[in-house]
């Protein structure tokens, strides 16, 4: 597996939810192309320093979310569908994570909703441009 996953057990995430969404995202970009095979839960586990049932519990949730496929014996792979509407909606799943994790933080330092979204419309403008008919074409 080329992408090394990390962890950050001060992050405030869920371990095994740090491992899905890494995952998720190296999927969504390539970086882990279909029927790539992902280390063994003992290895990941070992080289995370992490409970080996935190890695199976991440691999169940992928698995489940269909992004990789186990095999008892054989490992875990990631799953060969080769759809890039899968791949798109991983990456909407990681972005959401991510905006999920903002807003939560947001929130906690005392901003409320109308300050967040002021902030977010913000940051879209910056990015996508000013909310005009040409920034709407992509919708």
């Amino acid at each position: 597996m080329p992408a090394i996953l990390t962890v950050d057990p001060r992050s405030g995430v869920p371990i095994y939810l740090q491992i899905v969404e890494q995952v998720k995202r190296s999927v969504a970009l390539g970086v882990l192309e279909p029927g790539e095979q992902l280390p063994t839960v003992k290895q990941l586990s070992a080289d995370l320093t992490i409970n080996p049932n935190t890695v199976a519990r991440a691999y169940r949730e992928l698995e489940r979310d269909g992004i990789i496929d186990t095999s008892p014996g054989r490992g875990s792979f990631v799953a060969g569908n080769g759809s890039m509407s899968a791949a798109r909606k991983n990456l909407a799943d990681v972005a959401a994570a991510a905006l999920h994790e903002a807003v939560r933080e947001a929130k906690s330092m005392g901003l409320d909703r109308v300050a967040i979204d002021k902030i977010f419309s913000s940051v879209l403008d910056r990015w996508y441009g000013d909310g005009g008919p040409a920034s709407r074409r992509s919708s």
